[in-house]
Formats: C-alpha cells, sequence, structure tokens
C-alpha cells in the first residue's frame, strides 16, 4: 500500500493488475496473493518477531526488580514506594506471562491444527502484554523519579510518561487501524470445535 492508501484501493489496484483470466489466489482480507494458511503462517512469522523486540525488555525490567529489594538502602522506603515497587513488579510478572503465553499455547496445541486460534490468542495475548509492559515501565519511572526528586516530578514524569506510551503504543496504531478497518476485523474469532 502506499502512504495513506486505503486496504480496498489497495486490494482493487492488486485485482487489476492481475493477468486476464487469472483469478490468482488474492486473499479476500490481506490484499496477498496467499492462501488462508499462507497467510495464518505469515501472521504468526511477524507476531513472533515482534514477541522477540518486547520479551528481552519485559525480561530485563524483571530482573532488575527482583533485585531490588536485595540492595542496601531498600528497608529505607517509604510505604508509597513500596507499594509502588510491588506493583511494578505485579504488571511485569504479568507482562512476561501474556507475551510468553503464545508459546505455551502452540507448544500445549502441537500438531492439532490450531494456527488460526493460536493468531488469534497470540494477538490479544501479546496487546495485554504491552499495555501491562507500558504500566510496568511507568510504574519503574514513577518509583525512582519519586526516589530521587519526589512528589512533583513523579507527577510530572508519570503523566508524560503515559503520554508517550499512551500515543505510541496505543493512540497512534489505533487511529490507523480505524483509519483503515472502518469496521472490518482482519482475523475473526476461531468458531469452537
Amino acid at each position: 500500500m502506499e502512504n495513506g492508501e486505503s486496504r480496498e484501493a489497495d486490494q482493487e489496484r492488486r485485482r487489476e493488475d492481475r493477468p486476464e483470466g487469472d483469478d490468482g489466489r488474492l486473499h479476500p482480507d490481506s490484499g496477498r496473493e496467499e492462501t488462508e494458511e499462507e497467510r495464518l503462517d505469515r501472521n504468526l512469522g511477524e507476531l513472533l518477531q515482534e514477541l522477540r523486540v518486547a520479551l528481552p525488555g519485559v525480561q530485563v525490567l524483571f530482573a532488575f526488580l527482583l533485585a531490588v529489594p536485595f540492595q542496601q538502602g531498600f528497608e529505607k522506603i517509604t510505604p508509597f514506594q513500596r507499594g509502588a515497587y510491588f506493583g511494578t513488579l505485579v504488571c511485569t510478572a504479568i507482562s512476561a506471562v501474556m507475551l510468553i503465553s503464545p508459546t505455551a499455547y502452540h507448544r500445549i496445541t502441537f500438531r492439532y491444527q490450531q494456527k488460526r486460534r493460536l493468531v488469534y490468542y497470540a494477538n490479544r495475548f501479546s496487546i495485554i502484554g504491552l499495555g501491562f509492559l507500558a504500566l510496568a515501565m511507568t510504574g519503574a519511572i514513577m518509583l525512582i523519579t519519586d526516589y530521587l526528586f519526589g512528589s512533583v516530578a513523579t507527577i510530572v514524569m508519570v503523566v508524560a510518561t503515559v503520554f508517550v506510551f499512551g500515543f505510541f503504543w496505543f493512540g497512534l496504531p489505533l487511529r490507523r487501524r480505524l483509519q483503515l478497518s472502518a469496521g472490518q476485523e482482519p482475523l475473526g474469532k476461531p468458531a469452537d470445535d
């Protein structure tokens, strides 16, 4: 798709570009010449690549948070900081669970032809995992800012952090998705078997 071109316009252009008499394998939802199985394989591959980007960040943050209570001076933190620390730790753990869940789902359902369901659930798990990762990173920034600079700087940093995550991780992609989809669900929920 060219910049700003709608999905429908792109699909129509591809149909027009096919040689006469060639019904092709143009997938009705993706606009690509691929079967449903090829589409699911591509979607799963793309999802796994994205998880390879997110998971190291979660692992590093989790390791850092697990080490913090054993550092000198941790016993001197305020009750607010203790609560922020624990909330951040829990958000990081939930993020890790959600981002690793597609792997567990795939291993347990391996060879049961569950790829459509795997892609469907893995997409949702990943979105939830990214949401909790954004909360965890915001919590870590809040905790460190409060420890170093106090309440006013903490409020400013938390608001700025929530805005940045909200805009780049959720607002911008959701806005574009709504522009492109116009109510179309790219991959419907799998039917119960």
